[in-house]
């Protein structure tokens, strides 16, 4: 039986998603558990290989499961046997061919800034603390400077091994939460660290460090070093991704403010940018 399930972890004890020798990984440790219920290896593929740090609401996994406990008790199983920082969901069979990383349409990633004068002692763990007041109209200029499709060599980490560093970014909003601001960021796909740079991007915008302006020269460089920090990754969520593509749109497209809805246009996407990338 080929099922598919939600996985939910807080990703601070753990050394990434994907399984590394002698390290403690979301993969691993999940494998771990399956493995000694099914006494048998099991290996399962994810939606995303989110870096040491980063956490995860909405994580997707799948693979395939032999028995002898039955799928629609496993889920409930799986609740008292793994870590409390690890949480299976939404247990379902799937068809074979579903991949998911390669059947998805899209991503959410969410990011939590702590604007407060003091961090916090319950939430530094998921927020990056930023205590200087930031210009947010600003930084909200800069997100829509920087979505679109485009290269962007400029936002990811010099070490990425991929070729085609075309993606597209859909929205990135800024919610206020006050002393929080949650940046979600839709996209088709992210390379290395992208999220935390286009993050530690807009923060510098914020802060004043940066232009709105110089955003079109950064993604023109392609060049790591003409980008903004990386944001630390205990700030990050890998907040949903999405198989439908109608469901996709509706989620990106319900956080247009009136300045990105201004720029909606016929490609189904909005911002000043080159389609051509």
């Amino acid at each position: 039986m080929y099922v598919k399930a939600k996985v939910a972890y807080d990703g601070t004890d753990y050394h990434g998603f994907q399984r590394q020798p002698g390290l403690r990984t979301v993969q691993g440790v999940l494998e771990g558990a399956l493995r000694e219920l099914a006494g048998r290896e099991i290996s399962i593929a994810g939606a995303g290989r989110t870096d040491a740090g980063v956490h995860a609401r909405g994580q997707v996994v799948a693979f395939e499961w032999p028995g002898p406990i039955p799928w629609q008790r496993l889920e409930r199983v799986l609740l008292r046997r793994l870590p409390e920082d690890l949480v299976v969901s939404n247990l379902e069979p799937a068809p074979e061919s579903f991949h998911p990383r390669f059947s998805a349409v899209g991503k959410c990633y969410r990011y939590t800034l702590d604007q407060g004068v003091y961090p916090s002692v319950f939430l530094r763990r998921y927020t990056w603390h930023v205590p200087t007041q930031m210009d947010l109209g600003s930084m909200r200029r800069a997100a829509l400077a920087v979505a679109g499709t485009h290269d962007y060599t400029s936002f990811c980490a010099a070490s990425t091994p991929v070729q085609n560093k075309v993606r597209t970014v859909y929205a990135i909003r800024l919610a206020e939460e006050p002393p929080f601001v949650h940046l979600y960021v839709f996209g088709n796909g992210f390379l290395y660290q992208m999220v935390r740079i286009l993050v530690g991007t807009l923060v510098e915008v914020g802060l004043g460090k940066r232009s709105v302006e110089s955003i079109s020269g950064i993604l023109a460089a392609r060049d790591r070093r003409a980008a903004g920090v990386t944001a630390p990754a205990k700030g990050l969520t890998l907040w949903d991704v999405y198989y439908e593509t109608g469901d996709f749109t509706r989620a990106w497209s319900g956080f247009l403010d009136l300045t990105a809805a201004a720029q909606y246009n016929e490609h189904g996407v909005f911002g000043p940018w080159n389609h051509e990338g």
